[in-house]
């Protein structure tokens, strides 16, 4: 219950005009070939992408579009994304917390119009959000954006505000 008091408070306190406002400046990334696709999962579906052990260093940061925070730091994380993208053992993944039901109407154009090729992934568990909240960690207040960095089915890393270009680069280079 007291996640969703926090998530209920982030959602009345953020700008929900984050869309609107932030910079119209494409983000970097994005090929002709790219569906923009958004898939929808439940926590269990997600976990076992992110927790894959196969020597892949998994970045896996967890946003909104109306999340001011979160649609800041996200052309940055393109940029990163688009430096490793070719690298086998390096895969970065977003896990909107939007509703299902804006995957279509308000994700995917989001997607479209800022040319992001990535991996997306809508969480449609709110139900559950008790449950995977702690499970992504235990001191996460369910606040976002929140980045968490996974190698070989483990946790190596969990930030829970948003991030520099530099501080994410270093992550990066320190885990692969």
């Amino acid at each position: 219950m007291r996640y969703l008091a926090i998530i209920i408070m982030t959602l009345l306190t953020l700008n929900s005009s984050a869309q609107n406002t932030e910079s119209k400046k494409p983000i970097l990334g994005g090929t002709s070939k790219h569906d923009y696709s958004v898939k929808i999962v439940r926590f269990a579906d997600l976990e076992a992408v992110m927790k894959k052990n196969d020597d892949k260093l998994y970045v896996v940061n967890f946003w909104a579009t109306w999340c001011r925070p979160c649609v800041l730091e996200l052309p940055e994380f393109m940029e990163v994304n688009d430096a490793y993208r070719n690298n086998p053992r390096f895969k970065m993944i977003l896990v909107s917390l939007d509703m299902a039901k804006e995957a279509e109407t308000t994700v995917r154009p989001f997607l479209e119009k800022r040319k992001m090729d990535v991996d997306v992934y809508l969480l449609d568990d709110n139900k559950h959000m008790n449950e995977w909240i702690p499970a992504i960690d235990k001191n996460w207040s369910g606040a976002i954006p929140t980045t968490v960095f996974y190698r070989n089915g483990e946790k190596v890393e969990f930030i829970e505000n948003k991030m520099q270009k530099s501080e994410l680069e270093q992550l990066i280079k320190k885990y692969l």
